[in-house]
């Protein structure tokens, strides 16, 4: 279609009240900048300020509500309620991308390799977590994203500290295998997947933190990547995978590692990624020759 009267009234949904907020008022806002761009009725719509229910008034939305209650499946639910269209994942597939360890298990139900992984408690015995996953370790919280609240730890007594820290973010903490190798993130749009991109933070014995993500101006990003074009090929597959096993829908966005034995490990999945100037989706669509008001648009056409 090419007329954007089509879509009607579109409300971009972003802003929100999860520890995301900031990165979706940035995404959200260069959203409805590009769909004005383009003469779509486009109008922001904030749920820490709104009342949900005023979605009705919308013909559909785009959701750029990153983190708890727009990436979780709850505004899914919601939208799916109201009978109102949009981008992105369902219910199913955004609640389990939302939670890493369910994703994770789903993966390796799947036969799909991700790095090993354990629940983490108060009263874990952190020897034994050593003992089954080694050093160095990453510590994550289960419901964030935004590599919010994470913790590289390289010694058995940092352990304590990078618990309390994932743990203020949500009373579900997981500890996962440290994979030295090469960080990538593979962008999946209509069910296909754009060209691989790799991560290399300035610090490169560090990992794509929130600073490296949204703040920092020195994180490289390769495209072409430097795989071969087999591997390249075999990763794009692999998260295909992934991305059609959680039931992930439209867009998102698959994270990887290499090791350095040369085998691929699924770290985790976005199904709304960031859309700000440092992010990775309109980076692999620029690779693909789509434009950043093309990609919106693109998206948004998803919903009729």
């Amino acid at each position: 279609m090419k007329d954007a009267s089509e879509f009607g009234k579109v409300a971009v949904v972003y802003g929100g009240s999860s520890n995301e907020r900031s990165v979706s008022l940035d995404s959200g806002a260069a959203v409805l900048q590009a769909l004005q761009n383009q003469g779509v009725d486009a109008t922001h719509f904030d749920p820490k300020h709104q009342d949900i229910t005023e979605l009705r008034d919308y013909d559909r939305v785009f959701n750029v509500l990153h983190g708890r209650g727009g990436e979780d499946g709850l505004l899914q639910g919601v939208l799916q309620w109201f009978d109102i269209p949009q981008t992105g994942s369902g219910i199913l597939a955004s609640a389990l991308g939302m939670d890493k360890v369910r994703t994770k298990q789903l993966w390796q139900g799947c036969g799909l390799s991700t790095a090993p992984f354990s629940l983490l408690t108060a009263d874990t015995d952190w020897q034994q977590v050593v003992n089954m996953l080694g050093l160095p370790l990453i510590i994550k919280p289960v419901h964030e994203g935004s590599s919010i609240g994470m913790t590289k730890v390289n010694h058995l007594d940092e352990l304590p500290a990078a618990y309390a820290t994932a743990v203020q973010c949500g009373d579900v903490v997981m500890a996962e295998r440290w994979i030295t190798g090469r960080e990538f993130t593979i962008v999946i749009i209509d069910d296909e997947a754009y060209p691989v991109i790799r991560l290399e933070p300035a610090d490169i014995t560090n990992f794509y933190d929130f600073e490296a993500k949204y703040n920092r101006n020195d994180t490289g990003y390769y495209i072409p990547c430097g795989l071969s074009n087999s591997d390249e090929k075999h990763l794009q597959d692999l998260s295909l995978a992934a991305f059609r096993a959680v039931n992930a829908k439209g867009w998102g966005r698959v994270d990887a590692m290499q090791d350095e034995a040369g085998n691929f490990w699924l770290l985790e999945i976005n199904t709304v990624p960031g859309m700000t100037s440092h992010s990775l989706v309109p980076m692999a669509a620029k690779a693909q020759g789509m434009d950043f008001d093309t990609l919106c648009w693109h998206i948004l056409a998803q919903t009729l």
